[in-house]
């Protein structure tokens, strides 16, 4: 209903029919937080959530793109125009994925889109990557084929860091363009490679909730880039390419060698010991028991919390009132600064936990936080 929604929205502002409709979902990270920046491991899986893009071809090399989410009407740019700095706000998004494909040397040219969402935004669960993602498919569909799925999101992960200026890892336009329904994508984000991990928390009576604290964060305020910045000074000072080239064995030695370099010592503790979380997760889920993964979770949420220093309060009380509710584990998932956590819990316990979380919220003075259940689901695809 979704994809016919777009198209007849797409009628609607753009007065043609579209030529087809392409979707791609936002993300949830199970474990692996801040590891892409230092070519380690990860392991997100794809939410039902989806955004959508309905596209049609114009040979005038204009690039008009409307979102049903955000005033103003239609913006309007020209396809040979394109550069970094040139487009600000959403458009920066769609229109960046168009000028990685031209400078690919694809012969992508001017498009009608309109765009729907579900992928709620600010919330952690990369809305950015899902609308880069569905973009690029679309304009895959329309003058392509140019690539595959992988290269796409190549595509769209240059897009975020070279046009919009966001230098973000490669997981989460990966996760959007190759996850599979029922596994999370275990990947190398320093050679591309994956493998899908079965992960099916409802055929082990267990509930995986996405809690949105609607606290938004920002990627562009210098955060991200700051303690990124920090995992390669730390990496050159422990003469390594990256610090996923640090074993989990070694990181006592590591830190030792860093005792003069205070503040990047929890930068090291951090990375290294949540690529070995990563492993350990995805162990685990491929011998059959998520459950045992959940304190896993919520080690990792500590060491973002005490270490890397990117959760917040209201991800804290999460966490807290979650797994104070009899949680498996809970962890946020993201950039932090605000956004969503991810909590597992028995089925059973589901109801005892969203009102632990819901109490937690109100006894704090914060507005409701949004709580849902998610399983994992479908990369992009073409809808209509």
């Amino acid at each position: 209903m979704s994809a016919r929604r777009a198209a007849e929205a797409f009628r609607a502002v753009h007065g043609a029919p579209c030529e087809g409709v392409w979707a791609a979902p936002g993300r949830v990270n199970l474990i692996g937080e801040y590891t892409d920046v230092s070519d380690g491991f990860v392991l997100p899986f794809a939410l039902p959530h989806l955004t959508w893009v309905a596209a049609r071809r114009r040979r005038d090399g204009l690039l008009r793109l409307h979102s049903a989410a955000v005033g103003g009407g239609v913006v309007e740019l020209r396809a040979d125009r394109l550069a970094p700095g040139t487009v600000g706000g959403w458009a920066a998004y769609p229109a960046g994925v168009l000028w990685a494909l031209r400078a690919a040397g694809h012969p992508a040219r001017g498009a009608d889109l309109h765009v729907e969402s579900d992928v709620p935004a600010g919330a952690g669960l990369s809305s950015s990557a899902a609308l880069e993602v569905a973009t690029a498919l679309a304009l895959d569909g329309l003058y392509g084929p140019f690539t595959d799925p992988p290269g796409l999101a190549r595509l769209a992960r240059h897009a975020e860091n070279a046009f919009v200026g966001v230098p973000c890892g490669a997981m989460d336009q990966t996760a959007a363009a190759c996850c599979v329904a029922g596994h999370a994508l275990h990947l190398d984000t320093r050679h591309l490679t994956w493998r899908q991990v079965p992960f099916d928390p409802t055929a082990h009576g267990l509930r995986l909730l996405v809690v949105d604290t609607g606290v938004a964060h920002a990627l562009g305020d210098g955060e991200y880039a700051r303690r990124r910045a920090g995992c390669e000074a730390a990496a050159r000072a422990l003469g390594v390419r990256a610090l996923r080239d640090v074993p989990y064995a070694h990181l006592p030695a590591a830190l030792d060698a860093l005792r003069d370099d205070p503040g990047l010592r929890p930068l090291v503790r951090h990375v290294v010991g949540e690529n070995h979380r990563v492993g350990a997760v995805a162990a685990l889920l491929e011998a059959g028991d998520p459950r045992a993964a959940g304190p896993l979770l919520t080690a990792g949420h500590a060491s973002l919390r005490d270490d890397f220093g990117v959760s917040c309060p209201e991800l804290d009380l999460v966490v807290a009132a979650a797994c104070g509710a009899g949680a498996v584990g809970a962890r946020m998932t993201g950039a932090g600064f605000g956004g969503s956590a991810l909590v597992l819990a028995e089925e059973a316990d589901d109801r005892a936990v969203r009102r632990a979380v819901t109490d937690a919220f109100a006894a704090a003075g914060h507005r409701p936080p949004r709580i849902f259940a998610v399983v994992p689901g479908e990369g992009a695809r073409r809808v209509g």
